[in-house]
């Protein structure tokens, strides 16, 4: 099965880059690409990809609007984020905007191929871990915890647990071990709490609890 790609970056050289390191794959094509937030909505919406790769700033329209607008518009086709730094809380506003992971322009080639692998096979996971990172460097420029969803009272006891486990980037393996339950049963308390809370992926759980309080930036669960 072919991997469908949009590329959306300013950046004349930079594109040119990663349509070079895209195509390197035989079984990705790059079927679009954008230079800006606005061009990678159109493109987006007429080719309906796999995934895209969205720089965060960009001229017209940025990374984050466009993010948004493609969440909602093709939900279908999973944004990973490229940004310069790995503290930029714009990153973080593109997370919460619905994008699946982000990842640093400096990554190495096969990384970026691996994190493109990641969101086609419906993981839709990019380190966690790295986007809990994240979220704990920009936290002084975030407001206080907003107030929890009412989606969040339809959680079990037990499925608020795997939750809080999930928002600190743990893999199914390491929850299962911490709750003495098999990894099966992880798998499935981890679908359930994503269809309940209507979140796309494991990253938009990490994003939901952050901003609730439900963890902080010392990685203890309230």
């Amino acid at each position: 099965m072919t991997v469908r790609v949009v590329l959306a970056e300013d950046q004349d050289l930079v594109r040119a880059g990663l349509v070079m390191i895209v195509e390197s794959q035989d079984d990705f094509e790059v079927v679009g690409e954008a230079a800006d937030g606005a061009q990678a909505v159109d493109v987006v919406a007429r080719t309906r990809p796999d995934v895209v790769l969205m720089d965060v700033r960009m001229p017209v329209m940025d990374g984050i609007a466009a993010t948004a607008q493609i969440v909602e518009r093709t939900p279908s086709s999973r944004v990973i984020v490229l940004t310069t730094f790995d503290r930029d809380e714009h990153a973080f506003a593109a997370l919460r905007a619905g994008a699946s992971g982000f990842l640093l322009k400096s990554a190495r080639a096969e990384v970026l191929v691996e994190a493109i692998r990641t969101v086609h096979r419906g993981d839709a996971v990019i380190a966690p871990t790295t986007t809990r990172r994240l979220l704990d460097q920009v936290a002084p420029t975030l407001p206080g915890p907003v107030r929890e969803p009412p989606e969040l009272a339809r959680l079990t006891s037990r499925e608020r647990e795997v939750l809080i486990e999930v928002a600190t980037g743990a893999s199914n393996a390491e929850i299962a071990e911490r709750l003495f339950l098999s990894e099966a049963t992880i798998k499935t308390h981890v679908g359930r709490l994503l269809s309940k809370l209507g979140a796309r992926d494991r990253v938009q759980v990490v994003v939901l609890a952050y901003e609730c309080g439900l963890v902080r930036p010392d990685r203890r669960p309230r």
